[in-house]
């Protein structure tokens, strides 16, 4: 690009580079590498298990689960037998007197009051059972 007189006895030629478009260029980078950097490093502490192999005797059968019926009239039946909320929450005590590892798997019908569950979920916690689940069946 020539720039200067239409003269032919001197021509000067310009070679310069426009730097404004790569300033604004560097100045956006910048600016998201500084936004972006602390979402990078940002991490929560975690403190977790670690697998050991040395209590293989320990771990050989799983237990059984305690299995809790909760029919759509709200009847709770453990196991074969039938109990009322009250009888229920002595039994899971005792229960979990017995062996503090037991786990409860509750199966609740499909079309019982969501108040009947959190019941027995209640009494679960009351009766110091910290291991429960839900059985649901696959499709």
């Amino acid at each position: 690009m020539a720039f200067g007189h239409f003269s032919d006895d001197e021509v000067h030629e310009s070679a310069d580079i426009n730097v404004t478009p790569l300033v604004d260029v560097m100045l956006v980078l910048l600016i998201v590498f500084m936004i972006t950097m602390p979402v990078l490093t940002h991490s929560i502490p975690l403190s977790l298990p670690t697998a050991t192999t040395a209590n293989a005797a320990q771990q050989s059968e799983p237990k059984s689960p305690l299995r809790l019926s909760v029919g759509a009239d709200g009847q709770y039946k453990l196991g074969d037998r039938t109990f009322s909320l009250a009888q229920l929450q002595n039994e899971l005590h005792l229960k979990a007197q017995a062996d503090p590892d037991v786990v409860l798997a509750i199966a609740a019908d499909k079309h019982v009051a969501y108040d009947h569950v959190a019941q027995v979920l209640a009494a679960a916690r009351d009766a110091g059972l910290v291991k429960v689940g839900f059985v649901t069946e696959d499709k």
